[in-house]
């Protein structure tokens, strides 16, 4: 396991990733139409280079394109797979790719995400397996894995035991920091981040929600021993994605509740 303590990704041990694959994963109407100068990458770069950004998710293309100009200021964490909305078979993301085409385009870390209970399962288990040792043995890079079971005999994908399930699986097949979905109480999340040993959870930020509901599900996260945020529309789909980005750094690094976080 990459000691993140040492990586760029994170701070004091703490990460707030933001994610940007929604164009690939859900399209452009699903996620940009709300606000529709987040359809344009630069503009989701121009809010990465926020103090309490760790590092920013983006697939191959867009790295490409944008993070050149944002090397500076921006950590890339390289998205290794993804699938469209178009998809309509049983859960299972490609990889579009490689770990080296990533470290040479610059990214701090590499993401990747496996539907554990997918009729894929084998088939994502052994390419992550690839990229996990190809990151840590040849390019001395974290590896985020985006640990969401899905798939049709899983009827519920953020019961706890399930939630539990998802971070126990980054531990056991190599993953330096597990992103799930929140299950809905700290003390569930409690059990997540203990069944995960000594790899950091991160909750996924989830559609937008209200400033206080969001924040108070980042508070339970960090009260339960989580280690930051993986999000994307609740950052970039508000009017003001600075002012909640400064609450969330409140929140994640400096041990704020929502209600001191809002009252700033």
């Amino acid at each position: 396991m990459i000691p993140l303590e040492d990586s760029p990704v994170t701070r004091d041990g703490k990460a707030l990733i933001l994610a940007y694959d929604h164009g690939l994963e859900h399209g452009p109407s699903a996620d940009f139409s709300s606000v529709p100068d987040t359809l344009d990458p630069e503009k989701i770069f121009d809010i990465g280079t926020h103090d309490a950004v760790t590092s920013l998710a983006v697939q191959k293309g867009v790295a490409e394109t944008y993070y050149p100009s944002y090397d500076d200021s921006v950590n890339l964490l390289a998205k290794l797979n993804g699938t469209s909305n178009l998809w309509t078979g049983e859960p299972y993301s490609p990889q579009n790719w490689t770990v080296e085409y990533a470290a040479e385009i610059g990214a701090d870390a590499v993401g990747y995400t496996v539907y554990s209970g997918s009729n894929h399962e084998t088939e994502m288990y052994e390419d992550f397996r690839r990229v996990q040792e190809e990151a840590h043995s040849e390019y001395d890079l974290p590896v985020v894995m985006w640990s969401y079971p899905r798939g049709q005999g899983l009827k519920n994908d953020t019961k706890e035991s399930v939630i539990a399930y998802a971070t126990r699986i980054a531990l056991e097949i190599g993953a330096d920091m597990a992103k799930v979905k929140y299950p809905g109480s700290r003390e569930s999340m409690e059990w997540a981040v203990q069944s995960a040993g000594d790899v950091p959870v991160v909750m996924s930020g989830g559609s937008k929600v209200s400033d206080y509901e969001f924040l108070s599900s980042v508070e339970a996260v960090m009260d339960a021993g989580g280690s930051g945020l993986a999000v994307g529309r609740n950052v970039w789909q508000r009017e003001d994605p600075e002012a909640i980005l400064d609450a969330l750094e409140q929140v994640i690094f400096e041990d704020a509740t929502a209600d001191e976080a809002l009252d700033e």
